[in-house]
């Protein structure tokens, strides 16, 4: 139909088309000026014309004939280059991301976050450089014997919280509180990460005071977070929770990475204490509440069997506390109280809560506004999914080892 020669069946197939468009349609003609070609509108001879200087291009450019299918190919083959690299460029930020996020993108651990405050203390003004040192020879002595330095500890803070609901709270018909357990608050070492480190030394305070535990633990210390993380690393050599392992690329130390429920699971068995995962995997009230948790939670200190009572309403069990985990963050219940209506509140220790202000557990003068911050109802529990981690006794030698082997493929147990 016309002179015009292509290599490529895709653009010939598009020419002969406007040619055919050209002739079977409309009454006013338009002519190709480089060719025969009659168009009946504007736009189709605007795309023909369009397709003469595309060719001539590609022939000036290459001087082969088959420049066209060439050039076509090769900017395919640019164009899906950009889109791998493009990808790839995209996939590396969104690692990085989930890297700082859990505390694995090389910031450094406990150690290094615990410098860089002092240093940023001692340039504002607000820590002397002779102070300076003697902190930083404080912390070096505690990495050092991998003891844990107490500064962030506060100790009778189960006994304040008896005290509270045998002598101030009116609106209870019960109370029952877990054995003597410390707080331990996040320090400027570990701030924004160490949540899982704090509950675990608060729930190994509980242990060592209950003598069917702390019969087993060899340790009669609080291990330092540095210390924590090896402990872990400890433990996965053993074969415990090899998937986890792979996840953290079997290291924990100098990183400020996060811990949670699993890791936990994996501490106690390692130590050859029997602990139980429970998942609440979705709400199962309303309002996205999980009131199958909290009654969970009382039937676990309901079980009981040494408990001492001082009044009719208050029970202090013989009973660890639970390990609360949810996403982003977790704690420690160290009760519960039915209220007068049937309503249910959990007593949890905050590893967010600064020591200063746990402290005020501690004065009746502070104690009523500050044991709020402790009772979470209901309607204060409303992320999708949450976990307790219960212990519950002490691992025979072969039972741990079962324990190891069935870690291949850890599960936890889903309810309702």
């Amino acid at each position: 139909m016309c002179p015009l020669v292509f290599s490529c069946d895709f653009l010939l197939q598009e020419h002969v088309e406007l040619h055919l468009l050209g002739q079977h349609s409309g009454q006013r003609s338009f002519q190709c000026p480089m060719c025969s070609a009659v168009y009946s509108n504007s736009f189709c001879l605007q795309e023909h014309v369009e397709l003469h200087f595309d060719h001539e291009l590609s022939r000036d450019q290459s001087g082969s004939p088959h420049s066209d299918l060439m050039l076509a190919k090769e900017l395919q083959h640019k164009e899906e280059l950009k889109r791998k690299q493009e990808q790839a460029q995209l996939e590396r930020q969104e690692f990085k991301k989930l890297q700082r996020q859990f505390g694995l993108d090389g910031r450094g651990g406990y150690r290094r976050q615990m410098e860089r405050s002092m240093e940023r203390a001692v340039a504002s003004g607000h820590l002397a450089p002779v102070d300076f040192h003697l902190k930083k020879a404080d912390m070096m002595e505690s990495l050092a014997s991998g003891v844990d330095d107490g500064s962030s500890r506060t100790q009778g803070v189960i006994r304040a919280l008896g005290d509270y609901y045998q002598t101030e709270c009116r609106d209870s018909v019960q109370v029952w509180l877990a054995v003597d357990t410390d707080h331990y608050s996040s320090s400027a070492g570990d701030k924004g990460w160490g949540c899982g480190y704090r509950n675990f030394q608060m729930l190994l305070s509980s242990l060592h005071r209950i003598d069917a535990y702390s019969s087993v633990l060899q340790e009669k210390t609080i291990p330092c977070i540095p210390r924590v993380q090896r402990m872990i690393e400890e433990a996965w050599k053993e074969g415990l929770d090899p998937q986890g392992a792979s996840h953290f690329s079997k290291r924990l130390q100098r990183t400020q990475a996060w811990i949670g429920g699993t890791e936990m699971y994996v501490l106690l068995t390692s130590l050859g204490i029997s602990a139980r995962i429970i998942d609440f995997h979705q709400p199962t009230g309303s309002k996205n509440t999980h009131p199958h948790l909290f009654d969970w939670v009382k039937q676990y200190f309901c079980q009981s069997s040494k408990s001492s009572s001082l009044s009719p309403r208050l029970i202090l069990t013989h009973l660890p506390p639970l390990y609360l985990q949810h996403q982003g963050h977790s704690r420690t219940v160290v009760g519960l109280e039915q209220r007068k209506n049937g309503s249910l509140c959990l007593l949890l220790l905050d590893p967010g809560s600064s020591s200063s202000d746990t402290r005020k557990l501690l004065s009746r003068e502070t104690r009523l506004t500050a044991v709020q911050f402790v009772r979470k109802f209901p309607r204060n529990l409303k992320h999708k999914q949450y976990q307790l981690i219960a212990v519950q006794g002490v691992l025979s030698p072969e039972e741990k080892q079962i324990r190891i082997f069935n870690s291949r493929t850890l599960s936890a147990e889903r309810t309702p």
